[in-house]
């Protein structure tokens, strides 16, 4: 597959590189990018020197290009699509979030329905292919938890993690949809996906608190050692990065809570802070029959029934990696050179991945306004486009 980039950064050319370690299929050829980070990476795996081009419509014109795989920093998506909906690009990747706002999110249904429908657009939403989220689905269709009454979640992040999001684009809401969207539409997503519904009703509360001022330390921008992590990530930003994470001019927040209603009824508690010492994304998911723990970092998932108290499942290691989203990538890699050879279904869509983009955005916009927020009418508006 005739295989073009826009936005050839670190993440797409990993992307790249897991599908290439698959299988044969992709052929690299050429990129968009004015400073393509990745672009050695992918030359360098593929064997090819990739054509740049300055114009992503000059390259899919030229280029009679079979894929087109979008990295480009989330506010730009959208024209890329747009883009590449409107030329005879077969399929399209795109990292998450795929848009940054609610009017993207319907420009873009309107979009998919004009030019060939959902099933051009794949997404990189990789956690439901992890194998936690696998393990967890098993269980989920065995009916060891019942229905689903109530989740506990977390995403939490190091203050190196942190710094790195106060210094690069993402620190700004309108380059990156806000912190939320950027980093949690993964988690939102997956225990949608364990609910079966749509958020119905949606609150929110968060700030900043640990990378202002008042809080920096007297230490270099530097790991201490290759074993300990200081309190800046070894990744330097690159377009668009500052030098300043507890000075940061940027707007996104560092800990937020929220609390999320189900359409059947099911509740979620989800809290992400970005300045935690010992990681961890984890989970407890309450059902009638049982109940689902598990920690993405940490690496275990078990199970207890809800009328013995006995431990029906228990895995204290679930992968041997943790690299490449917990083993995620090279297991969505997998499935799209399936789906590129047969079609069929992916475990995620776009569709999914605009749905938990909406609900992360609407979450924002409860925050912002200190209220609880009721997603009917915006649910109904996403459905009048008949593509889901």
């Amino acid at each position: 597959m005739r295989t073009g980039y826009v936005g050839l950064g670190a993440r797409i050319a990993n992307v790249s590189n897991c599908f290439q370690s698959i299988s044969s299929r992709l052929d690299p050829v050429s990129y968009v990018d004015p400073s393509p980070a990745g672009l050695k990476s992918v030359e360098t795996k593929s064997g090819n020197t990739l054509v740049q081009h300055s114009d992503l419509a000059e390259m899919l014109k030229i280029e009679k290009l079979e894929l087109l795989m979008i990295g480009s920093p989330n506010f730009m998506h959208l024209d890329h699509l747009r883009t590449a909906l409107q030329s005879d690009v077969k399929y399209i990747f795109c990292e998450k979030p795929i848009v940054t706002s609610e009017a993207e999110t319907f420009e873009l249904l309107e979009l998919m329905k004009e030019n060939g429908g959902a099933e051009r657009v794949l997404v990189g939403l990789v956690l439901r292919y992890s194998p936690l989220y696998t393990e967890l689905q098993k269980s989920l269709q065995a009916g060891q938890l019942g229905k689903i009454v109530s989740i506990e979640a977390a995403e939490h992040i190091g203050p190196y993690h942190g710094s790195f999001f106060m210094r690069d684009w993402r620190r700004y809401s309108k380059n990156s949809g806000g912190f939320m969207l950027e980093k949690c539409c993964h988690d939102l997503d997956l225990y949608q996906g364990v609910v079966g519904t749509r958020p119905r009703f949606v609150s929110s509360f968060g700030g900043r608190k640990s990378f202002v001022p008042e809080n920096r330390p007297d230490q270099d921008h530097s790991f201490p050692s290759p074993d300990i992590r200081g309190r800046v990530d070894p990744f330097t930003p690159r377009w668009g990065g500052a030098n300043a994470d507890f000075d940061s001019d940027g707007d996104i927040i560092d800990y937020q809570t929220t609390l999320i209603e189900y359409e059947d009824g099911a509740n979620l508690c989800f809290h992400t802070n970005m300045f935690v010492p010992d990681e961890f994304r984890r989970f407890a998911i309450m059902g009638t029959k049982g109940m689902a723990e598990g920690d993405f970092i940490r690496n275990y998932y078990r199970v207890h029934d809800a009328f013995t108290s006995r431990c029906i499942v228990d895995r204290p290691k679930l992968s041997d990696t943790s690299d490449g989203h917990y083993g995620a990538d090279e297991a969505m890699a997998r499935d799209i050179d399936t789906y590129f050879q047969d079609g069929g279904d992916l475990p995620v869509s776009v569709l999914d991945a605009l749905e938990a983009g909406l609900t992360a955005i609407k979450l924002d916009e409860a925050r912002h306004s200190r209220s609880v927020l009721d997603l009917a009418d915006t649910w109904q508006q996403f459905d009048s486009y008949g593509l889901a």
